[in-house]
């Protein structure tokens, strides 16, 4: 989702209060699935793919529900055409099936996340590996859940656990990143989203954080040169206007006297999505 969507989405934040408030966006960052089921060649790749499975996928995991695989696939499915809730209760109700099968539970967990239910989605999370056999997948996403509820130290502590099974994987170093404009470090935040598209399989995403660390960094130009590497020019310019407009009126109203201020929405980047992960 472009910057410019992101920014009219995001509700208020002291997250870069330090530099300025901007608006900057709440979705998901990144689409890639952090269940351990394995993809395959077939794998649809786009909603309107996943869409045409919805069927085939459904009938297979009501021909056997006790197959957790089947309920992990239709899940999937669920997930990438916006039935969330109900992926989380095929997933409950296979996860009752299969208590003990972790790629299931990371499943659930993931789908918890997605609809908002994180205290119950870090309970399952920590069920979906053990500590001798660690899952880089699952500790990205926990990493995320725990900076959705603002306990950005842990997050960063589980995405530093992360990279060190996953050496410079994109997706955990964009939640990183992100984690790390939250905590109003932005010079870290840039470094570390650099360090993410540099890697091969970056995805455009990724491209797009570091355009908004950039731009909140005031770099507008720079950041516009980023963004327009997976938009058209004239989009990139767009959304990287839209900021540098946002930032210009924060600047105002942070001018104004201090009891006007509680009636200013500060917004903060984007958060470090739960979906991240390979």
């Amino acid at each position: 989702m472009p910057l410019r969507t992101r920014a009219a989405h995001l509700a208020a934040s002291a997250a870069v209060a330090a530099i300025l408030a901007v608006t900057a966006g709440g979705c998901s960052l990144t689409s890639r699935d952090t269940s351990a089921s394995v993809a395959t060649a077939q794998t649809p790749t786009n909603e309107a793919e996943w869409r045409r499975s919805l069927d085939a996928l459904g009938a297979k995991y009501r021909e056997n529900p006790n197959d957790a695989d089947a309920a992990i696939a239709y899940a999937r499915a669920l997930r990438a055409t916006d039935q969330r809730a109900q992926a989380v209760a095929v997933l409950e109700q296979a996860s009752i099936r299969n208590p003990r099968y972790m790629p299931l539970i990371g499943a659930y967990g993931r789908a918890l996340a997605d609809v908002n239910q994180y205290k119950q989605a870090l309970e399952t999370l920590d069920r979906a590996h053990t500590p001798d056999n660690p899952d880089w997948r699952i500790l990205n996403v926990q990493g995320a859940v725990l900076d959705q509820l603002g306990r950005h130290s842990e997050a960063q502590a589980h995405y530093a656990a992360a990279l060190k099974i996953a050496p410079d994987e994109p997706s955990v170093l964009s939640n990183l990143g992100l984690s790390y404009m939250l905590t109003k470090d932005l010079a870290k935040a840039e470094d570390t989203l650099r360090r993410a598209v540099a890697q091969p399989n970056a995805g455009p995403m990724v491209r797009q954080n570091l355009a908004l660390a950039v731009a909140l960094r005031g770099r507008f130009e720079e950041a516009a040169k980023i963004a327009s590497a997976d938009l058209p020019e004239a989009e990139a310019a767009a959304n990287v206007n839209y900021l540098r407009e946002m930032m210009a009126q924060a600047q105002q109203q942070q001018q104004q006297p201090q009891r006007n201020l509680k009636k200013v929405g500060r917004a903060s980047p984007p958060m470090p999505t739960p979906d991240a992960g390979s």
